[in-house]
């Protein structure tokens, strides 16, 4: 059976393919031809380097986001934006680093930027505000993200276990009373999950934007 042509669309999504399993650094032109079962010159063709595959692999990950529309209020807007940028780089934990990173946006990526924007512009944001907003929801979304990639659990029954095991000792000499409670609190509670606590900021945050939004408005 003879394979599907080769199109720039295959080599990017042998890309995201190769990075879900193993990283940014398991990327080469070597490793997506044998991805792709072709010679490497062949990828030539459709991505001219390394720093290309890279591009497209960010305007994949951005093409994944929702992107806001007019049709809601700007803060069901940034909320449901916030919601679908951490589930993205939660499929996708290696691209935490890389989304701003790059210096030729695709289509997907400007279209994304354009469209928070505009919710933000037409909410009443001035261009400045709107700045400060997309840098202070970025830097939160994205450090939450990085946060939750690197914690060494997956769920609270691990959490539990990773807790126990690094706290037990020091809890039980009674020298850090204020993490035991923590610890005690936090475990006690059936339904507890570390993810949760992405909402808790992002409210934190949009309440703030609120204030600043109302102290510019005529």
């Amino acid at each position: 059976m003879a394979r599907p042509a080769l199109t720039r669309q295959r080599v990017l999504d042998a890309a995201v393919a190769l990075a879900d399993r193993g990283g940014v650094g398991a990327l080469s032109m070597r490793k997506l031809a044998q991805e792709l079962g072709v010679e490497a010159m062949s990828l030539y063709h459709h991505v001219p380097n390394k720093d290309a595959i890279l591009d497209g692999l960010v305007d994949a990950v951005f093409a994944e986001v929702e992107v806001p529309t007019g049709e809601q209020d700007w803060r069901s807007a940034m909320r449901r934006r916030a919601d679908s940028v951490r589930a993205a780089l939660g499929r996708h934990p290696w691209a935490i680093g890389l989304l701003d990173s790059r210096t030729s946006p695709g289509a997907a990526t400007l279209r994304h930027h354009d469209g928070v924007l505009g919710i933000l512009s037409r909410a009443g944001f001035p261009v400045e505000l709107a700045a400060h907003a997309f840098s202070a929801l970025d830097s939160y979304i994205y450090g939450f993200a990085l946060q939750e990639a690197s914690l060494p659990f997956r769920d609270r029954d691990e959490m539990a276990e990773v807790a126990d095991a690094i706290l037990a000792p020091a809890l039980a000499a009674g020298d850090h009373p204020h993490l035991a409670e923590l610890a005690r609190e936090l475990l006690a509670r059936p339904h507890y999950s570390y993810g949760d606590e992405f909402h808790f900021g992002l409210e934190l945050i949009l309440d703030g934007l609120d204030r600043a939004l109302a102290a510019v408005r005529p």
